[in-house]
């Protein structure tokens, strides 16, 4: 995996002891109402399970203090598959976003105020959550060593960075609809964005900052240089929003037919 780093190591979080990864909490964003697509991409199924699931069963590999998920309201068949794994890993907590179609921002916050809430209740013994790893749930080709690679810095942010991409011409060939696909080159100008970890502190402050759709990255993007470091991985162009880039992902294998 190519790593691409916009800083200089100037700009590090606090190391009590630079032989231990400090301690992190993480946030997966699985409330979206999924329009665009018309079924919910949270129960697409890789290798056999459901996404959700298998981003929650990544999330876990990273051995974090609390998983807080956040699904939308009204929709038991997902908080049913999160319960499965809710029921044996008793650090994942989920959260009901009541208005999800106000967009990830608020999400976000939700996630935030819960991740909060339980980090300051004694009854749960936490030890000090210092940095938040910020994961969405449609990046089918997310992989264990890119969220290493995220986790491993020591700057206020280090986000991903990815070019955009866009399906080609559909043909249809005898009956059978294969559909071809580009990332665009614009190593340039990547979009910079999720998975992301952040200082668990430096979140807090933010949190009244989001809205709405407005996430995090205008507030990255007003960082000082020295303070973000970037993890290219153009695995992470290929996401799940609308029908085409369905067909195509299952085309490719990256997800169940």
């Amino acid at each position: 995996m190519k790593k691409s780093d916009s800083t200089s190591n100037s700009a590090a979080l606090p190391n009590k002891n630079s032989s231990q990864q400090p301690s992190h909490a993480i946030i997966l964003l699985a409330s979206g109402l999924s329009r665009r697509l018309g079924k919910a991409k949270q129960l697409l199924y890789k290798n056999g399970v459901p996404l959700i699931n298998h981003m929650l069963q990544l999330a876990v590999s990273t051995n974090p203090q609390v998983i807080i998920v956040v699904i939308p309201k009204n929709k038991a068949s997902i908080a049913s598959e999160v319960a499965k794994l809710s029921d044996t890993h008793l650090h994942i907590k989920t959260v009901i976003n009541q208005t999800p179609e106000t967009g990830m921002g608020h999400s976000l916050y939700t996630a935030i105020e819960a991740l909060t809430q339980f980090v300051n209740d004694k009854d749960f013994n936490y030890e000090a959550v210092e940095r938040v790893l910020i994961i969405g749930v449609d990046q089918v080709l997310l992989d264990l060593e890119h969220v290493n690679g995220l986790l491993a810095g020591e700057h206020l942010v280090a986000a991903s960075a990815y070019e955009p991409w866009q399906l080609l011409d559909t043909l249809a060939k005898n009956g059978h609809i294969e559909c071809k696909a580009e990332v665009k080159n614009e190593t340039k100008n990547p979009i910079v964005g999720l998975p992301l970890v952040i200082d668990y502190q430096l979140l807090k402050q933010w949190q009244f900052h989001i809205s709405g759709d407005k996430g995090l990255r205008h507030l990255i993007r007003a960082l000082p240089p020295s303070e973000i470091r970037t993890v290219f991985n153009k695995q992470l162009s290929y996401d799940v929003d609308t029908p085409e880039q369905l067909a195509y992902a299952q085309q490719q294998a990256w997800v169940d037919k």
